[in-house]
């Protein structure tokens, strides 16, 4: 079993900044690509950053320039680092992490329970 627990979100003004970290946990589980993702309400849920044990990240087009995503692969955490945050960016944002007890081609994916981020004056 892995558990994902996040922390960082909040309040915070247009303009500002927020950073969010994601540690995993899980005994004899390796971990894969890790990442985050936003749902807004009435919204479907969206990939907004992901990267890979390699340190390889992608980037949904709407925070590009804005968002960095990085991990310690020593402590099987993520971060998302954001920067310029606009009212568009308020979502419950989930970390997600792929994990397998056998090896990368039997990945299971692990989400945590939701941060919310609000932004606005």
């Amino acid at each position: 079993q892995v558990q994902l627990v996040e922390s960082g979100g909040g309040l915070v003004q247009p303009g500002g900044s927020l950073k969010l970290s994601c540690a995993a946990s899980g005994r004899s589980t390796t971990i894969y690509n890790m990442g985050w993702y936003r749902q807004a309400p009435g919204k479907q849920r969206e990939m907004v950053a992901t990267v890979t044990s390699g340190g390889n990240t992608k980037y949904a087009d709407s925070v590009k320039g804005r968002f960095t995503i990085s991990r310690d692969n020593s402590k099987n955490t993520v971060y998302l680092e954001m920067n310029n945050l606009k009212p568009e960016d308020t979502a419950v944002y989930f970390c997600n992490a792929a994990g397998s007890d056998y090896g990368p081609e039997w990945l299971y994916d692990y989400w945590g329970q939701g941060t919310q981020v609000t932004v606005s004056s």
